[in-house]
């Protein structure tokens, strides 16, 4: 049936939405299922024609769903750029910052193992629509208006209606996007603790952040920093420029380029950002290098989020129905998480669509909220709690370097072993994950009080940027090591994951004591194994007079801890300060605490 035509009397499967979430649930329904689909959207018009989307950043885990697990990869490699990991930016206190050669940097120099793309959504989603519709299995109708859902119950079919049309289906999925059809009929949309705004804009031609210089072009070629930085094309990154609790973003798109503020309430006055012309003079003010080009370029289009993150209190059910996407939750485009959760709410909805048995799909249905809830809410914290630490590059690149290492071991393995819907090892997947939430809370705890109280220390002035490569962290190298950790069985994977976690319970240990040697001005503090062995990671208390009282009786003491790490990757943010030893006070919270 052609697009926009009649719709059949009943299908397998109905999309509500034909965006990126419910394209590639379509797409991969086709590839691993032989069910029936029907694709509704709002769009009457080809995805081309219409504005401009956001979300355009892969990272790992969506990199390998859309490129393996949805055989794109050809199609990806010829149409949109291959993506060269995230870095970051920040103003260097002491210099002008009106050249990108003044900026301190945090990045990967090393290109990742698993392809990750910059997508131009708009061209990504006319392709998935032509050929997820070239097979007599799925047909789409657009120009929807009005779309209802008359759920059926006890395994009964769902009536699913809009203005001039209605079809019947065994399974019902929004994808809808912010329109959130069945999250909005059934009462789940459920308040998160993220309270941020985005303004963002596409201006015509590339914005290549290195040529934004007051060098030469020779002194470009020959610039020193390279020995650190590298040679590999830095536009090619999703380039953010950083301050406290905000960041800008620069994203190739082929003849176009992204940019986009995402912010907090607490740290950026949504009226002071309301608009294209108010954010573009925001920008240039505070990352003074754009002054010399956004200005100039001519705006392809534009849009706004006020507060746009959500919960939701249910997403998939026996009965037969599911929400992806923003249709159900959605946290803050920080590290690109939308297209990961996409790829794993969609694994799970299609294996559930595949069950038959009632008894095993209820158990299925309620694994996979389990999972898809735990996914979801591990983001939480490092976005309600220390978004603040974007201002501040020792703070970041511990958050940041912690964040990516969990990630890879409990994001990416998993999907890359397509492990996601086996049961047997999601629930020994799961009891080590929650092992990592107290840790992973006390640390955003830790890092944002660490951030707050360096605003209150003396600037630091620098004569050069600040340059750090992230893997210079032991424990963030070895963990990109499990994307080779291809086909494993469910239990080698759950080897894999009990020696990721102890390296991370390590790293978790490693953050602490940094914060404690930094505070101190000691890097002494970095290798005193009895202090270290102290150490507890929960419940630890941000307190600098008691962390100095706390390390007096550790003081001078000379036995090295043994780390599978080197303590000394970032002492060279630790300014050496003489330490009034006080007496000793517990740091480390309550009994029950520890």
């Amino acid at each position: 049936m052609p697009a926009n035509g009649e719709p059949e009397n009943f299908y397998d499967v109905v999309i509500i939405g034909a965006g990126l979430a419910g394209l590639t649930l379509s797409r991969q329904l086709l590839l691993y299922t032989k069910k029936s689909i029907l694709l509704i959207d709002k769009r009457l018009d080809p995805p081309r024609e219409a504005p401009q989307k956001y979300g355009e950043s892969l990272v790992q885990c969506s990199g390998y769903y859309f490129s393996r697990v949805l055989d794109l990869e050809e199609y990806l490699l010829i149409n949109h750029y291959l993506k060269y990991n995230l870095r970051f930016y920040w103003t260097t206190e002491g210099l002008e910052n009106r050249g990108f050669e003044d900026y301190s940097q945090s990045y990967i120099r090393k290109i990742s193992n698993i392809a990750t793309f910059q997508l131009d959504r708009n061209l990504l989603e006319e392709h998935l629509l032509k050929v997820n519709t070239s097979t007599d299995r799925c047909e789409f109708i657009g120009g929807v208006r009005n779309v209802g859902v008359d759920l059926g119950e006890n395994g009964n079919e769902h009536h699913i209606h809009w203005t001039g049309g209605e079809t019947r289906c065994r399974w019902v999925v929004d994808a809808s996007g912010r329109g959130k059809v069945i999250k909005r009929q059934l009462g789940l949309a459920q308040p998160n603790s993220i309270r941020h705004g985005s303004t963002f804009f596409w201006v015509d031609g590339l914005v290549n952040i290195e040529k934004i210089s007051g060098h030469s072009h020779k002194e470009f070629l020959f610039n020193r920093q390279r020995q650190k930085t590298g040679q590999f094309p830095f536009f090619l990154a999703t380039n953010h420029f950083c301050a406290e609790g905000q960041w800008f973003w620069v994203i190739p798109l082929h003849n176009k380029t992204s940019l986009g503020l995402v912010y907090e309430h607490r740290s950026v006055n949504p009226e002071d950002v309301s608009n294209t012309r108010k954010t573009i003079e925001y920008v240039c003010r505070k990352w003074p290098m754009f002054a010399r080009d956004i200005p100039y370029r001519t705006i392809l289009d534009e849009g706004r989020l006020i507060d746009f993150s959500h919960d939701c209190k249910q997403t998939i059910s026996p009965e037969r129905w599911a929400l992806v996407g923003e249709a159900g939750r959605f946290t803050d485009p920080l590290y690109s998480p939308g297209s990961d959760l996409i790829g794993i709410y969609n694994t799970l909805i299609t294996d559930a669509i595949k069950t038959d048995d009632d008894a095993a799909l209820a158990e299925k249905c309620r694994m996979a909220e389990q999972i898809q809830r735990v996914m979801y809410e591990s983001y939480v914290p490092s976005y309600a709690i220390s978004y603040d630490c974007l201002g501040d590059q020792e703070a970041f690149n511990l958050k940041y370097t912690w964040e990516l290492a969990v990630y890879f071991g409990f994001f990416v393995f998993p999907m890359i072993n397509d492990l996601y819907a086996n049961q047997e090892f999601m629930r020994q997947f799961l009891r080590r994950f929650a092992i990592l939430g107290p840790i992973n809370s006390n640390l955003q705890r830790m890092l944002s009080a660490f951030f707050q109280w360096k605003k209150t220390q003396p600037p630091r002035p620098r004569t050069e940027p600040s340059l750090f490569e992230f893997y210079d962290m032991q424990p963030l190298f070895e963990a990109e090591t499990l994307f080779y950790e291809a086909g494993l069985t469910p239990s080698e994977a759950v080897t894999v994951v009990d020696r990721h976690l102890a390296r991370l319970e390590e790293f978790a240990r490693y953050i602490i004591t940094h914060i404690h040697a930094s505070v101190l001005g000691n890097r002494e503090v970095l290798t005193n194994a009895s202090f270290i062995s102290s150490l507890k990671m929960r419940g630890t208390v941000f307190d600098p007079e008691a962390m100095k009282a706390g390390y007096a009786p550790y003081a001078g003491r000379t036995e090295t801890y043994k780390w599978n790490l080197n303590p000394l990757a970032m002492d060279s943010y630790i300014v050496e300060r003489p330490v009034a030893i006080q007496a000793p006070l517990s740091v480390m919270g309550t009994e029950e605490e520890r």
